[in-house]
């Protein structure tokens, strides 16, 4: 006999909690299986420890400046265990919150790794659970690559495990993780090689971004190694890391090594074979637009479905889905288009929409480009001249904004309130009608010629 629920959500992530949630109030009677602390990827080993950690490389970057707007700071050898002991208490705080939640809503949590029994049953620990919808929203995990000596590294889960800082560290990979984990420990006062397969980072952001990002990176004195694949890691006499490439070079005397070339889907445990839910060659869940995979009653949302590895995605995805499923709302579902993301590098970037070189495929010439690069006024005090630089891709006679890319300090926080606006179809002299906030980094995305 299985116990009996309205809803199975396979994921304490954040998209699992959301659609856990969000059913609950809705009447239905929830369970969640999840085997670690609850908060999955991104309260755990992601954003919100990623965001400390940010902070913490901004406050040394802020120490490094004071001296040139009269403070008389210096900086000084950073408590990297000290910031990890505080920063792990918010985290074990957190855990805490989303555990008394569920409480507070009748949701029942089972610690627990599930597995597929039949369409409608997972089995936790040999005990059977049913519900006529489940949701999958295991998430996913960092890639290791199969090379030799690959155990001598670590992933992103490794470095939010490290009790000091390591002096020097090889960051293998270019995407949004490898540069963000790069810029952090370069600024907490690391010597950080970045090894990038091709030759540049953030190859699926729009060019100017790659570009900037990497003019201050260097700048920040970032080694930046490209065309280098990585072939094995060795370890040395005196306990380094050695990097061996497939042209035969060599990157060595390393502390630490950090795999960041992607991520996989949590599905192996799952046993989705026993009901015959469809993945794609890379594991990850198939669903269609309303987040349902080929088997009826059975959903996928977050991470493990490949579409759009970002948290608001999974939360907005499964409170969408309990919507629809349990609140009547036929067709409720969530547009994967115009997401707006931040890589929380140094300087950080904000983007939405189409690259430039996606829309000139996509519009030829119909499309034209704004662009303003500039030092901004914090910078004018300093000897470290940050640039910022902004894009506006715009469509058509009236200039619909389809893309705005922005890298710079407060990049961040300024591309909400803008990804509102494009969301809604902004155009140009949408933009140019808006009186600038003066003096900011946002105005020149009102001002550009």
């Amino acid at each position: 006999m299985s116990d009996a629920y309205d809803l199975i959500l396979i994921g304490g992530g954040s998209g699992g909690l959301a659609c856990a949630q969000r059913a609950a109030q809705y009447g239905q009677r929830v369970l969640v299986i999840e085997p670690k602390p609850l908060g999955g990827t991104c309260v755990n080993v992601g954003c919100v420890p990623k965001k400390v950690m940010w902070n913490a490389a901004c406050v040394a970057h802020a120490i490094e400046d004071a001296g040139e707007y009269g403070f008389a700071a210096t900086p000084g050898a950073h408590d990297w265990n000290a910031l990890k002991l505080r920063r792990d208490a918010y985290i074990s705080r957190l855990n805490g919150i989303y555990e008394k939640n569920l409480e507070k809503r009748g949701i029942v949590w089972v610690r627990g790794l599930a597995e597929f029994h039949k369409p409608n049953t997972v089995m936790v620990d040999g005990h059977e659970y049913s519900a006529p919808a489940i949701v999958i929203a295991s998430g996913g995990q960092p890639q290791v690559p199969d090379v030799p000596g690959a155990q001598l590294g670590i992933t992103s889960d490794g470095f939010f495990a490290l009790d000091q800082l390591p002096q020097r560290v090889a960051v293998v990979g270019s995407g949004y993780i490898a540069v963000e984990l790069g810029c952090t420990l370069q600024a907490l006062g690391a010597q950080v090689c970045l090894v990038v397969r091709k030759d540049y980072v953030l190859r699926d952001f729009d060019s100017m971004l790659s570009q900037a990002l990497m003019t201050e990176m260097k700048a920040d004195h970032i080694d930046i190694v490209t065309h280098a694949a990585v072939t094995g890691i060795t370890l040395d006499s005196q306990g380094k890391r050695h990097l061996k490439l497939t042209d035969s070079r060599d990157l060595g005397g390393f502390d630490c090594v950090i795999w960041a070339v992607g991520r996989v889907p949590c599905t192996p445990d799952l046993h989705l074979d026993r009901v015959g839910v469809t993945t794609n060659q890379q594991g990850f869940i198939v669903t269609d637009p309303f987040q349902a995979t080929n088997v009826a009653g059975i959903y996928a949302i977050g991470d493990v479905t490949g579409r759009e590895a970002l948290t608001p995605v999974a939360i907005a995805a499964g409170r969408r889905l309990s919507d629809r499923l349990f609140d009547g709302q036929v067709g409720r579902h969530l547009n994967y288009d115009l997401i707006p993301t931040v890589v929380f590098s140094h300087p950080p970037i904000g983007t939405i929409g189409l690259t430039e070189a996606a829309a000139r495929q996509l519009h030829g010439d119909e499309v034209k480009v704004y662009h303003s690069g500039f030092v901004p006024m914090y910078h004018a005090m300093t000897a470290r001249k940050r640039r910022a630089e902004m894009k506006l891709v715009c469509v058509g006679k009236d200039e619909k904004i389809v893309g705005l890319h922005v890298i710079g300090a407060g990049a961040d926080e300024m591309l909400q309130g803008f990804a509102v606006a494009v969301k809604m179809g902004a155009r140009k002299v949408d933009f140019d009608d808006t009186v600038a906030i003066h003096p900011t980094s946002a105005e020149e995305l009102v001002t550009m010629r």
